[in-house]
């Protein structure tokens, strides 16, 4: 159960962060949110995918991890194995918080319920003795800063694809080594042909606005589906 609280270098001055990864840390997932801004680290090792969030129109970006709930491909025990990890899932335990309008500077929150909460003297120190930030804690608020920043800049960015109507409806299906299917339903992806089909003022202003990068590194990322596929059908090979 989440405990969000105001982070407080006196209230919080013991307070241990386990840093390491593993399923039992909040890191088996099958994806996870991912912002514009940060299309070009994660096109080259995770394909990136548009969902509709619950009920609403509003679109968001998911990095993708595997095929089915709970399962992250890129989890190897205790070990990360790609060179990047998406910013919603490195500053866990971690969030900003904002007023109820969304507006004013944001705060940083902790989830004292998430699985990241150390015991027993282990993890990270959030504060040193005299109550500064530790280098951890200081790099978590950096990426805390890229992340919403990102996140905040994002609805230009999907209004730019919907008013251009590039964004198209996407399923996937896979059959496995082990002639398993996985389906991948409720998605959507950049529309390459529509993409092709702007006029030059339409590319000139995405440009303008910083749409048109993220665009192409969506594209991109796409050819990280295989490689998806392939991590998959080395696990099932026990490799």
């Amino acid at each position: 159960m989440t405990q969000h609280a105001i982070l407080d270098s006196n209230t919080h001055r013991a307070l241990r962060v386990r840093a390491d990864v593993g399923m039992d840390l909040g890191d088996g997932v099958m994806g996870t949110l991912t912002v514009p801004s940060e299309f070009r680290n994660v096109q080259g090792h995770f394909p990136i995918l548009f969902r509709r969030e619950a009920g609403r129109d509003d679109f968001f970006a998911l990095a993708l991890f595997g095929f089915e709930n709970g399962e992250n491909l890129f989890l190897d025990g205790d070990r990360w194995d790609a060179r990047y990890r998406p910013l919603s899932l490195a500053i866990q335990p971690f969030l900003i918080g904002r007023p109820q309008s969304g507006e004013g500077p944001g705060q940083v929150h902790v989830d004292l319920g998430h699985p990241r909460i150390a015991a027993d003297g282990e993890g990270v120190r959030l504060f040193d003795a005299d109550g500064a930030p530790t280098p951890y804690l200081e790099d978590v608020a950096e990426r805390l800063g890229a992340l919403d920043e990102g996140y905040r800049a994002s609805k230009d960015f999907f209004e730019a694809l919907v008013a251009h109507d590039l964004l198209e409806p996407f399923s996937l299906e896979v059959t496995l080594d082990d002639m398993s299917v996985h389906s991948l339903v409720g998605y959507h992806i950049i529309d390459e042909a529509k993409l092709r089909l702007l006029d030059a003022d339409a590319l000139a202003r995405l440009h303008a606005a910083g749409h048109l990068m993220p665009i192409f590194m969506a594209l991109a990322s796409l050819s990280q589906i295989s490689a998806l596929v392939a991590r998959k059908n080395r696990r099932l090979a026990g490799g």
